[in-house]
């Protein structure tokens, strides 16, 4: 809103005001944003008008704009809770603690926990922070001294807490000068006018009769004194007026060929906007709807400019390319099946390294990212999702964190010089990684991007400055600059939004002409808008076919326009935009109405083809021809709208699986790169990212390459400098670069990798744990990473949680320091009931809630369920006979609970209403193990019976039934155990026999492993690492082996003079850390727990064997098989 309209509002207030129309005037106060009225806040706060008070304040800020507001809020709402309390309104209390406090306990979940507490006191001035706490008048005033505080301290309440200084009824004096300088423009003024309206101006009725009409009178321009020109938002913002002097006449073509449906409004640059050269002021005034005369110039001068370079080479009116003295075939077109990789969960994006084209980043529908080495079949780097830092997020995505909600990836991308990754997610947030080493994807910046699911993410270079551009289901376009080195500023000044989409944005498209940036747009109501790096708002808003999902690409030299969308019925179109008119060049055949919901996936190669994933087929055409050239199938098993994705000098392409993976398509050069294992293309990584700061790839690297080498195949607008971050590579051959040790090292064979003393890893024994009488039966580590909780054969638990401090910034649990055994003030011990029990045949278990602040256990006895605060009883259920053997808590209802029996039933108990809700019959012998999977909606249990059932968790009706494959001799018994995968399709499956994997949607063992000479003691227990890369297994002899997940390859060996004191101790059950993935806890018979990592020079448990069997030193180094299944199914 302009400063004129502003005012405009103070003058309506004032008026309001002195007409007594209170209501109105707060309510405009509110719905402006622009006066908060201290006086009225103050009165309402007083009154305990709560519900008032928030709606007023809410016309200013939001609980999660800024800690300011943050703290406003949570004063208010706590003050409402203590004066619940102090009513005895347990009820009301609850629920504001439920309705308005909890969204502040993903901030502080300790205070919230205290605070919840309060409950349980008859008085709350029990509290001893609580214990001053007066009368509720004293109260509220105190508290809103400390309101006025906050408020006049945030930022986003400045300028707003003063009235500006006004003369009584101001309005009625500007109206009564308006109608005098109408009175006096009559041309027959009469003496005393008499003024009826204000609807229409005021004209002196002629003197020949009432009935005759009124003169027209139309001002000039020269009569009205013209308003001081308003100094522009800025002259020294990251974009020079040099650049931005070519202004949107280009776009202009697109403008006069828009339908004159479309709606076309003028977009709104946010408080942090781009600052406006003052050449471009004038073209703020322009009618932004054009005109409808054929023909017609309306944009001249340096919007016509524009428009020239904007324009290919040739006439506009040209509509076919000559065709290029290079001489094209079918086998210049990746076609043939090379590859066959498991990724593990659906595959939402990939990327091609800018130059190393072996190089494939992968983003999951898990959230996981990871880099992929291809010639070598190897997994480089990979990174589950997680939060870096979930206080620096906005309350909104924290609240919905709470409600676990899946997060997918929905983009991943390399930027231009291969330094950096970004990684757009389906939930609000961004991440940057660089990339220091080859193996090594570092945490660089994260960014709490857009409200709801970031939808598309591209890296741009405007006037040679990094940025990375976004856009999302918030309507918003957001660019974030990079400043300089790794820094990158998050502070307002450059992170710039461009508003002006009216539906979700769906895709981007940065792109140069010369040293004209620009942005394309289109969002999920087909609309194409365009963007200049400026404030004055989109240049296009024009129809794309299908008017639903469109993706914009330019050809590898940037010359040629191309659009793939799908419309909601299930039509697909490819087309070729003549970008200076705005129209549609070519139209491409070949599409069939798909009959499931997807949009098609595009992307372009070598300047001259085209290729779409549709109909579970790759569809390939020439540019300049409209019918499809081919297509393929790629061997089978794609699915109906595959993803694809090119390498950078087209010989490689990337094609999605309907089985969570994807294949590598290559033309010939393609297949002689891919055997290409001389020299490892990873390690030719190392080098170019390690050797200088990034700072040089982007400032001067760039400037050295000719235009035709500054243009990409998709949104990054620079091509790699064939001088990476500054190092001239033929400079950097004379070196001897530290990864070439490495590479010598890679060379060799293949060897296990053997942990024999303390002094090889990291090791952590846990305090106050020996016990010798109580064997350590269960363990976990709390869901917040920064505890252990362990269950001995005695039915106490015991909790250790690990300190924030120099040596621990994090506070997590690490092998480098020693944590706490916790206890609280009033020294109680979590005991589980086991009066009747014999310890010795009992069967102990645990679960534990996901916001840790609950725990369920049983040893042989009734179920109880802890309080973690505070270790109290808070109920008991389910008394035996039978006992309890198993608890699983079910994944979307922590009401709702899976109990295995003794008597090998399982139990569907909702402890809200006390009642078990279903009774599972299957198995044979007692419940040892449950998993739930929601990706399958499923329930899998296992037996001491050594089966597996499958349940559905609509009906808890049995699916199906299988045996575990037990060796001959040894009998169908013993404890089974399992666990989902992240992907929540694969399962593991540990016996004493063996390591399986499973697939869950068939209950089909697609891999297996059973001890042999390596390591040949029976299995004790198994676990997943929190990646699900790893899998780490404790044997009876004392062993501990990490596995490779995919391959269930032995990796790395543990050896028990590593951790353990003596013999006969040996480890029981093992945890891994549930956000580092290389970090494990191991409960011993004697009672103590012990944390291992490894040494940090390392970081990692050995390096994965490699594809074929890994013949070490004579013999193999897995007994890895599997069974009834192809190696083509075993790639899954």
């Amino acid at each position: 809103m302009t400063s004129l309209s502003r005012e405009l509002v103070f003058l309506i207030l004032q008026f309001l005001e002195e007409e007594k129309f209170k209501e109105s005037v707060h309510k405009l106060e509110k719905e402006s944003g622009f006066y908060f009225n201290m006086k009225y806040f103050d009165e309402k706060v007083q009154a305990g008008e709560w519900d008032e008070v928030e709606k007023y304040l809410a016309g200013f800020t939001k609980v999660d704009d800024n800690r300011y507001s943050m703290k406003i809020f949570f004063e208010i709402r706590k003050q409402k809770y203590l004066e619940a309390l102090d009513k005895q309104d347990k009820a009301k209390a609850v629920e504001i603690l439920v309705g308005d406090l909890k969204v502040f306990s993903t901030f502080n979940e300790e205070l919230y926990k205290e605070i919840t507490q309060l409950l349980t006191l008859n008085n709350f001035r029990e509290n001893e922070q609580l214990s001053k706490y007066g009368d509720t008048k004293t109260a509220r005033s105190i508290m809103l001294i400390e309101l006025k505080k906050l408020i006049e301290a945030n930022p986003l309440f400045r300028d707003k807490l003063a009235f500006p200084s006004l003369k009584a009824s101001r309005l009625r004096t500007l109206i009564n000068q308006s109608l005098n300088w109408q009175h006096q423009l009559c041309k027959n003024p009469r003496s005393n006018p008499d003024i009826k309206t204000l609807f229409i101006d005021h004209t002196c009725s002629p003197t020949n009769g009432p009935l005759a009409p009124g003169p027209v009178v139309n001002l000039s321009v020269a009569a009205v004194a013209k308003p001081a020109a308003y100094t522009p938002l800025g002259a020294h913002g990251p974009f020079p007026p040099a650049a931005a002097a070519a202004t949107p006449g280009a776009l202009a073509g697109w403008m006069a060929n828009a339908s004159a449906s479309s709606s076309v409004q003028a977009a709104v640059v946010t408080a942090s906007s781009i600052p406006v050269p003052q050449n471009q002021v004038s073209v703020l005034k322009r009618p932004r709807t054009p005109t409808a005369t054929p023909g017609m110039v309306e944009y001249q001068g340096p919007d016509h400019e524009l428009m020239k370079r904007l324009r290919p080479a040739q006439s506009v009116e040209e509509a076919t390319y000559p065709t290029s003295q290079q001489q094209w075939s079918l086998d210049d077109l990746p076609r043939t099946v090379a590859l066959v990789m498991h990724q593990g969960s659906n595959v939402m994006s990939m990327d091609f390294h800018p130059s190393h084209y072996s190089l494939l980043l992968v983003g999951s529908a898990n959230g996981e990212i990871t880099l992929w080495e291809l010639v070598v079949r190897q997994r480089l780097a990979s990174k589950p999702f997680k939060v870096w830092d979930m206080q620096s997020c906005s309350l909104q995505f924290q609240a919905s964190m709470v409600k676990d909600t899946p997060i997918a990836v929905t983009r991943v991308a390399w930027s231009p010089d291969g330094s950096f990754v970004g990684v757009a997610f389906s939930k609000h947030l961004v991440h940057l990684y660089s990339l220091p080493g080859p193996n090594e994807l570092r945490q660089h910046l994260e960014l709490d991007a857009h409200a709801g699911g970031v939808n598309d993410l591209a890296f741009a270079h405007p006037n040679k400055q990094l940025c990375v551009v976004t856009c999302g289901d918030d309507k918003i376009i957001k660019i974030l600059m990079k400043e300089s080195e790794q820094v990158w500023d998050l502070t307002g000044k450059k992170v710039f939004n461009f508003e002006g989409h009216e539906a979700p944005v769906y895709s981007i498209c940065p792109h140069h002409k010369e040293n004209i940036q620009f942005i394309f747009s289109t969002d999920v109501d087909g609309k194409i808008k365009a963007w200049l790096y400026d404030n004055m708002g989109s240049r296009v808003d024009y129809d794309a076919p299908g008017r639903w999902c469109t993706t914009m690409l330019y050809s590898a030299d940037g010359s040629r326009l191309f659009s793939c969308g799908t419309s909601k019925e299930g039509e697909s179109y490819l087309v070729e935009w003549n970008e200076s008119e705005g129209a549609i060049r070519r139209r491409y055949s070949g599409f069939g109405k798909k009959s499931v919901a997807g949009v098609a996936q595009f992307d372009t190669t070598q300047n001259h083809f085209l290729a779409v994933g549709e109909d579970s087929r790759i569809k390939f055409w020439d540019m300049d021809d409209t019918s499809m050239l081919t297509s393929t199938e790629a061997d089978g098993g794609l699915p109906v709208v595959p993803r694809l994705r090119f390498s950078k000098d087209g010989k490689l392409l990337a094609v999605t699986t309907a089985d969570n993976g994807f294949k590598i398509l290559a033309n010939n050069a393609g297949l002689r790169s891919l055997r290409t294992v001389e020299n490892p293309p990873f390690e030719a990584l190392r080098s170019p990212i390690e050797s200088t700061p990034v700072k040089a790839s982007v400032a001067s690297g760039i400037p050295s390459v000719s235009p035709v080498n500054l243009k990409v195949e998709r949104s990054s607008p620079v091509r790699p400098s064939p001088i990476l971050n500054g190092v001239d590579a033929m400079n950097r051959s004379l070196e001897k670069p530290r990864g070439a040790e490495e590479a010598i090292e890679k060379s060799k064979p293949w060897q296990l990798t053997e942990i024999l003393e303390p002094n090889d890893c990291r090791l952590a024994s846990l305090p106050d744990s020996a016990d010798t009488s109580s064997k350590v039966i269960r363990l976990l580590y709390t869901n917040s990473g920064v505890g252990i909780l362990a269950l001995g054969s005695n039915g106490i638990q015991k909790l250790w949680k690990w300190a924030r401090n120099e040596q621990n910034p994090t506070g997590k649990a690490t092998a480098s320091a020693v944590p706490q055994h916790w206890q609280p003030n009033s020294g109680l011990l979590m005991t589980n009931d086991v009066s009747g029990v014999n310890l010795e045949e009992a069967f102990p278990c645990i679960a534990l809630s996901k916001n840790d602040s609950y725990v369920m256990s049983a040893a042989g006895g009734k179920v109880s369920l802890f309080n973690m605060m505070t270790f109290k009883v808070m109920t008991t259920f389910m008394s035996p006979p039978p006992a309890s053997t198993f608890l699983a808590f079910h994944p979307q209802d922590n009401n709702i609970i899976a109990i295995g029996m003794e008597d090998s039933t399982i139990h569907i108990y909702n402890v809200r209403v006390d009642e078990v809700k279903s009774k599972l019959k299957g198995h044979q012998k007692r419940i040892t193990g449950l998993a739930f999977s929601t990706s399958l909606n499923v329930l899998v249990s296992s037996g001491a019976d050594a089966h597996l059932c499958i349940w559905s968790i609509d009906s808890w009706e049995k699916r199906k039934s299988v045996a575990i494959q037990v060796p001959p001799g040894k009998p169908p018994t013993g404890e089974t155990r399992v666990q989902f995968h992240s992907d929540q399709i694969r399962l593991l499956v540990v016996h004493e026999t063996q390591l399986a994997i499973y697939d869950a949607s068939k209950m089909e063992c697609i891999r297996q492993w059973k001890p042999h000479e390596g390591i040949s003691a029976p299995l004790s227990y198994a676990t997943y690492s929190c990646n699900s890369q790893l899998i780490y297994a404790t044997f009876c002899d004392g062993s501990v082996g990490v596995f490779d997940a995919d391959t269930l390859r032995l990796r790395c060996r543990i050896a028990p003079s590593t951790y353990l004191p003596s013999q006969p101790v040996y480890p029981l059950v093992i945890a891994a850390h549930p956000q580092e993935p290389n970090q494990l806890a191991i409960g011993l018979n004697d009672g103590t727990v012990r944390v291992l990592e490894p040494v940090e020079s390392e970081g990692k448990w050995g390096s994965s064997p490699p594809a074929d069997n890994g013949i070490m030193n004579g013999r193999t180094t897995s007994s890895s098989t599997t069974s009834n299944h192809t190696p083509d199914q075993l790639q899954r």
